[in-house]
């Protein structure tokens, strides 16, 4: 007989919005043996999502301990059991793929859910919160076998440390994708075009003064939406809300007819005290820092709150949120450097120290395709053709 599980699911902000995680768990039917846990930082969200966050881990968890079980989903959030069962609406556009995303985990007539107190949740409650600390003190949640428990932790929501990747899915026979995994979903990665400090090879992230498009950067963004509107296939634009991709993207979705939607875990990485300076002049002032940020992606800038670590977490929730959002259709993601080389790595599962082997020219082009079996493809890489 199919099995039949509990799942509690738990998700917190500390901001509201702010740093935010999820906790799940996964319990036999029967005897409420704890089967499988599931925790994740997932950067800066509020709390509703971080708790839809934490029902899809608990789901995705029970799947993969028995694809055929029935499963009950307890909650301590009215706002999520109401809106699964269907008794309110599903207003807010953040929730909406999210709570689709639930949905195809396991078939509907096999997931009930009930409210609960929160005391009665103190589990997954205390695995949000351990995920957020480990966010907060710039590492990763990391599992741990229950004891007792005849299963191993659950798959599908557990942080993962950039340096140990789980491995991709063997690729599947051929060059085109299988036709029951339906029609791919495509991200065309664009770097913004040129700014003053962009010749002179100097850090410009987040933290810096925000430089707007030179005059040469907007003519390389008028040249990308030319190329793209030749190609017909974009049907979305989404970008980091920074000023240069800001410009890059309007200039790029106006000659597209579409309209713009702003995704913040795009923007580039906050460099800290390196804003502005070149590499030559990082090395003379911070060479220790350097040396450590080069050897490890859970190494800081100096003054930096943020790590490639870090940076892997939010582009992650930001590809994520753009799958659930676009399933199947070809989106144009215009970002920078240090998010698209995060997004490529992440599709090939190489390991972090990649990114210092990719080159990534202003305005270039990119391309991946996300298959609906978890497998991504990288089908272009630092296009600048239509530069020259």
């Amino acid at each position: 007989m199919p099995a039949r599980f509990i799942v509690e699911a738990d998700g917190g902000s500390r901001g509201n919005p702010g740093p935010a995680g999820y906790g799940a768990v996964v319990r036999d039917g029967d005897t409420g043996q704890l089967l499988a846990e599931a925790a994740e930082f997932i950067g800066h969200a509020t709390n509703n999502v971080a708790e839809y966050k934490g029902l899809i881990a608990g789901l995705k968890a029970a799947r993969a301990l028995d694809p055929d079980a029935s499963v009950d989903v307890r909650m301590d959030s009215k706002l999520v059991v109401e809106q699964m069962s269907g008794r309110w609406k599903i207003k807010h556009p953040d929730m909406q793929p999210l709570a689709a995303e639930a949905r195809e985990v396991l078939p509907r007539g096999r997931v009930t859910y009930t409210w609960i107190p929160r005391a009665q949740n103190k589990d997954a409650d205390k695995l949000a919160n351990e995920a957020m600390d480990a966010g907060r003190d710039g590492r990763q949640w990391e599992p741990r076998k229950p004891a007792g428990a005849g299963t191993t932790t659950g798959t599908g929501g557990q942080a993962v440390a950039a340096e140990e990747l789980p491995k991709p899915p063997a690729p599947k026979a051929g060059w085109a994708a299988p036709a029951d995994l339906g029609t791919p979903t495509t991200f065309v990665l664009l770097r913004h075009g040129e700014t003053p400090l962009t010749p002179e090879k100097r850090f410009s992230g987040s933290g810096g003064s925000d430089p707007e498009l030179s005059d040469r950067g907007r003519w390389q963004a008028e040249r990308a939406a030319e190329a793209l509107a030749a190609r017909g296939s974009v049907q979305a634009v989404v970008a980091s809300p920074m000023r240069r991709t800001r410009q890059t993207a309007e200039i790029v979705a106006a000659r597209l007819g579409l309209e713009v939607r702003y995704e913040d875990g795009l923007r580039e990485v906050d460099f800290g005290a390196w804003e502005g300076l070149t590499f030559a002049e990082v090395h003379e002032r911070h060479p220790e820092d350097l040396a450590a940020w080069l050897g490890s992606a859970k190494a800081k800038p100096t003054g930096s709150t943020e790590s490639f670590t870090t940076l892997t977490h939010r582009a992650g929730v930001a590809r994520d949120k753009i799958l659930a959002r676009y399933a199947g259709k070809t989106v144009l993601v215009v970002s920078h450097v240090s998010p698209i080389k995060t997004l490529v790595r992440l599709a090939l599962g190489a390991p972090p120290d990649s990114m210092y082997r990719m080159e990534l020219s202003a305005a270039s082009i990119c391309a991946v395709q996300y298959y609906a079996d978890g497998n991504a493809s990288l089908r272009l890489l630092n296009d600048t053709s239509h530069l020259r």
